[in-house]
């Protein structure tokens, strides 16, 4: 069980998931080459042996890279595990890098820096249906 961040480019305008236009199609995160550079810059720990699939692991998390084949790539899909606040710091690492928003799947919600809730409430469900992180 993972907690998913999709990272993809919004207007500037856009402050909730609600105001995101049915007809909105947000422009690509870049062309792959772009997007693995911009991956390595801000992850240089990233293992990306296979361009459409990365892995990134820390002290108690693991944080998968789901890039995909399209070229250009037109959003990155994090699938984060295990606890711990620290992994937070990549997830926005990230989204700096490829100059775009990041979007708790799980809560509906656009995340910022500041916010925790929905890491922390991911966590909370996963040891309830599952039992405590490892």
């Amino acid at each position: 069980m993972s907690w998913d961040v999709l990272l993809l480019r919004l207007p500037d305008d856009i402050t909730s998931v609600q105001e995101i236009p049915v007809d909105c199609s947000p422009d690509p995160l870049g062309w792959r080459h772009e997007v693995l550079a911009a991956v390595t810059q801000a992850c240089p720990e990233v293992a990306l042996s296979d361009p459409t699939w990365g892995a990134l692991s820390g002290p108690a998390w693991s944080n998968e890279f789901n890039i995909g084949s399209e070229d250009p790539v037109d959003s990155v899909m994090l699938h984060i595990r295990g606890s711990g606040d620290d992994v937070r710091m990549y997830v926005f690492h990230l989204a700096e890098a490829l100059r775009c928003r990041a979007l708790d799947c799980s809560g509906g919600d656009l995340i910022a820096p500041s916010q925790t809730s929905g890491w922390r409430t991911f966590q909370q469900f996963r040891d309830r249906v599952v039992g405590p992180s490892q």
